[in-house]
């Protein structure tokens, strides 16, 4: 593993990067407004120190990338590209089976507005039949209650 560190420097910043054992590996002194590309030479903890020797209040930007760092001549071989190929495969699987999942569930939310709707229908029927049925109850009482009255009142009279 090798760290590269991108520093974009501002007016009156100075960088000291001391390495996994304390020893100096870079001094960069009063750099204005550049960037600058630091590879370091061994693996561990390295330390980065900013002094800032002007009157102002400076900010500065500060990466570090931490992995292989690979020179443009060098080429990608089957063993690196294997295992990439390998997580490729199982991304594709598992997009299918998302796919698979989502159009099942639309199935069963298709099944169930079908089933739904229906239900709906029926309600509403079962409804204005009971409202139909109230009714019609309701007119055969008046009926009902007029002819008894009538009855009562005719032979009572009579």
């Amino acid at each position: 593993m090798v760290m590269i560190s991108e520093f974009d420097w501002v007016q009156g910043f100075s960088v000291f990067v001391k390495g996994p054992s304390g020893e100096r590996i870079g001094d960069f002194r009063y750099w204005t407004g550049e960037k600058f590309h630091f590879v370091a030479p061994n693996k561990g903890f390295h330390r980065f120190c900013f002094t800032n020797r002007s009157p102002y209040h400076e900010t500065i930007g500060f990466d570090v990338h931490v992995g292989h760092f690979t020179l443009p001549d060098e080429h990608a071989k089957d063993a690196h590209l294997t295992p990439l190929l390998e997580h490729i495969a199982k991304l594709d699987e598992a997009i299918n089976n998302i796919y698979f999942e989502q159009h099942w569930l639309q199935a069963q939310t298709d099944r169930r507005a079908i089933v739904n709707d229906e239900m709906i229908q029926r309600a509403v029927h079962k409804a204005m039949l009971e409202s139909a049925a109230l009714v019609g109850a309701s007119v055969l009482q008046v009926y009902l209650l007029k002819r008894l009255f009538n009855r009562k009142l005719g032979t009572s009279m009579g």
